[in-house]
C-alpha cells in the first residue's frame, strides 16, 4: 500500500508497486547490490527462463527501490472502502494498526492481486474462470540441512512422493519444481499444488493450515528417501497460500487467447505478455501453450483501465485478460511491465 495518512496525492497505488520506467531493473539492480548475480536460469523442469531470487534479500530491496525514489509505504494497511461519482473514484478509506484513515488522489492504480480496491469500489469482478473455477493454489517450501556435496537427485525425489501414504498427496507426480536458494545452500521445492473451490476466509485459513502440514510430511519423506537430505528440515513456509486466481475486474479491454497465440502486437502497446500461457486448471497438471510471433503480444493500455471509472488503473494479475490470456500475464515479470505501465499513466492523468 503506497500512501500517505489524511493528504491529497495525486496516484494512490494499493497493493504496492513502483512507478516509472524500469521498475524491475531497480529491483535487480539492488539485488546485485545484496550479493545476488540475478542471471537468467532455464528450468530443466518447466523449460521457463528465470531469475533466481533469495526471499530476504528481495524483502530488502522491495524496501529500498521506494524509498530511494520517493515512494510512502504503509504495511499492515488494507482498503476497507471507497467513494466515487459516477466516473471516477474520490478518496478510499485504509484500516491500519492506527485505526482508520481516508485518502483522496487524483488516480488510483489496483495492484492487489484479488481487486480488492476494485470490489469496494464497485466494479464488477468476475471469479475464476468463465465457470467460475479458480486456478490451482500452491506453496512452496525452503528446506535446509541438505549436505551441499550431493546434487539434488530428481529420480529420488519423484519416488519419495510417489510412496507417500500420508493425509496430503501432492498432485505433482513428477516431483514438483526444486532448485538450489542462491547463496544458501537451501532447496526451494513446490510440490504442493490443490484446488481451491472459492474465495471465502475459510477456504484460504484451511488451506495454508495443510501447506504446512504437507511441508512437515514431504521433508520427512526427504530424510528417508533421498540422499543427501538425511538432515533435512523446514527453513521456510510461505507467508501465505500461493494465489494464482481470484477475482478479474471488468477492463475496457480483455486480452485475449488469440492475441497471445498470434503474438499480436500493436501500437498502442504498454507491457509485453512473453510467459508461456501456463494454465493450472488442473493441479499438480499444468498446461503449457507458447505465445506466438515473436514470442511477445503488446498489452494495451486499455486493458490496464476499469471499465466505467476514468481513475481506475489495473497493474499485475487484475488487468483485463481472459481465462487463457490470464494464464500467461499473471506472472511476476509481466506484473512489473503492467504496474510500470499503470503508474505512468496513472500520474499523467
Amino acid at each position: 500500500m503506497s500512501a500517505k495518512p489524511e493528504s491529497d496525492y495525486d496516484v494512490v497505488v494499493a497493493g504496492g508497486g513502483a512507478g516509472g520506467v524500469g521498475a524491475a531493473d531497480l529491483v535487480l539492480d539492488e539485488l546485485r547490490k545484496l550479493g545476488l548475480d540475478c542471471e537468467p536460469f532455464r528450468s530443466p523442469t518447466t523449460l521457463n527462463w528465470i531469475i533466481l531470487l533469495e526471499p530476504e534479500a528481495v524483502k530488502l530491496a522491495l524496501d529500498r527501490v521506494p524509498a530511494n525514489n520517493g515512494v510512502e509505504v504503509l504495511l499492515h494497511t488494507r482498503i476497507a472502502a471507497a467513494t466515487r461519482t459516477a466516473e471516477r473514484i474520490q478518496s478510499v478509506t485504509l484500516a491500519g494498526m492506527d485505526g482508520r484513515t481516508r485518502v483522496s488522489a487524483e488516480s488510483f492504480v489496483d495492484a492487489t492481486g484479488d481487486a480488492n480496491l476494485s470490489l469496494v469500489a464497485g466494479v464488477p469482478c468476475r471469479t475464476g474462470d468463465l465457470e467460475g473455477k479458480l486456478q490451482a493454489i500452491s506453496a512452496p517450501v525452503r528446506i535446509g540441512g541438505r549436505d551441499p556435496n550431493a546434487a539434488i537427485d530428481r529420480d529420488a525425489i519423484k519416488a519419495a512422493i510417489k510412496a507417500y501414504k500420508g493425509n496430503w498427496p501432492s498432485a505433482r507426480d513428477e516431483g514438483g519444481i526444486c532448485t538450489e536458494v542462491p547463496n544458501t545452500g537451501e532447496m526451494w521445492w513446490m510440490v504442493f499444488d490443490h484446488p481451491l473451490n472459492d474465495l471465502s476466509s475459510d477456504s484460504f485459513s484451511a488451506a495454508e493450515r495443510a501447506a504446512r502440514e504437507a511441508a512437515h510430511d514431504y521433508v520427512g519423506l526427504l530424510r528417508g528417501h533421498v540422499p543427501g537430505f538425511e538432515r533435512a528440515y523446514v527453513v521456510q513456509t510461505g507467508p501465505q497460500i500461493g494465489i494464482r486466481e481470484s477475482r478479474h475486474p471488468a477492463a475496457r479491454y480483455e486480452l485475449t487467447y488469440e492475441d497471445l497465440a498470434t503474438g499480436r502486437q500493436r501500437e498502442d502497446g504498454v507491457a509485453k505478455a512473453a510467459w508461456p500461457m501456463e494454465d493450472h486448471a488442473m493441479p499438480g497438471q499444468p498446461v503449457y501453450t507458447s505465445v506466438g510471433g515473436e514470442g511477445w503480444a503488446s498489452i494495451p493500455l486499455d486493458a490496464l483501465r476499469a471499465k466505467g471509472l476514468e481513475n481506475l488503473y489495473f497493474a499485475g494479475r487484475t488487468i483485463g485478460a481472459d481465462p487463457r490470456a490470464y494464464a500467461s500475464i499473471r506472472v511476476m515479470g509481466t506484473a512489473f511491465a503492467t504496474g510500470d505501465a499503470a503508474g505512468q499513466a496513472a500520474a499523467k492523468q
